[in-house]
């Protein structure tokens, strides 16, 4: 099954067989938010549909949502390398590593400068350890641990191995360094940019980010989700 960009004539949809929808997820939506609009849409159908690697609410961007027996496959979509777009924003730290919560320590970016900066990026090439923050959706013991992280437990996690294939500076504008990277899946931007900061001998969170790449799939063919939406509705017209 291809997947369904924008622009293509709707009667061509073929929900129950499968469908790869190639999603510019809207800012502050979570991922099961995005999901559940197509699936309401879909009704009175009564289909799977699911998403191939989550997005946090604060960043937009590429979101491939599969609907009916294209789910099986979500696993393989998912497993593919990423690329982001984003902004580090040095000088504070956050709970949650971003804009999610407040911030709540602060440190002195007078010492950092553009070489520390790019030095810093080239540290992080090739595979990594990295702690996936505390507010984040994996589980532990069957709960995701921002739930825990939300009523003021303390969550121990544990590091995993990650492989970040390029890091590149695009500006810089102290407090913020904007970049583009590529990294395999179950990277977490945000670690990312906690330690960036503490590599800078400061500390930093991410202010913003943007996924632009899914394996071969780009944010550049991606439905606008109320576009899509209002799509899905005339094909269920037109097949009536």
């Amino acid at each position: 099954m291809e997947k369904r960009e924008v622009g293509e004539n709707s009667a061509a949809f073929n929900f129950a067989e499968g469908e790869m929808l190639l999603i510019d997820k809207p800012l502050t939506w979570t991922s099961f938010d995005v999901v559940g609009k197509v699936r309401n849409s879909l009704k009175p159908l009564k289909l799977k549909v699911g998403h191939a690697g989550t997005l946090d609410p604060l960043a937009t961007g590429l979101l491939i949502v599969c609907t009916g027996k294209l789910t099986k496959k979500i696993d393989s979509y998912q497993a593919e390398d990423k690329e982001y777009t984003g902004t580090i924003t040095l000088g504070g730290t956050t709970p949650s590593y971003d804009l999610e919560t407040e911030i709540d320590e602060t440190f002195p970016i007078a010492h950092i400068n553009e070489q520390m900066i790019l030095d810093a990026a080239k540290s992080f090439m090739g595979d990594i350890q990295q702690f996936p923050p505390a507010h984040s959706a994996i589980k532990i013991n069957g709960e995701r641990v921002y739930e825990k992280a939300r009523r003021g437990e303390d969550v121990e996690i544990k590091s995993r191995q990650v492989r970040i294939n390029s890091f590149e500076i695009e500006k810089i504008e102290l407090p913020n360094v904007y970049f583009r990277i590529s990294c395999s899946k179950g990277t977490y931007i945000r670690s990312l940019a906690y330690d960036f900061g503490k590599v800078l001998q400061s500390g930093s969170h991410l202010s913003s980010l943007r996924r632009t790449k899914s394996g071969d799939y780009r944010v550049e063919n991606a439905w606008n989700l109320e576009q899509l939406i209002a799509e899905i509705k005339r094909h269920k017209e037109i097949i009536k």
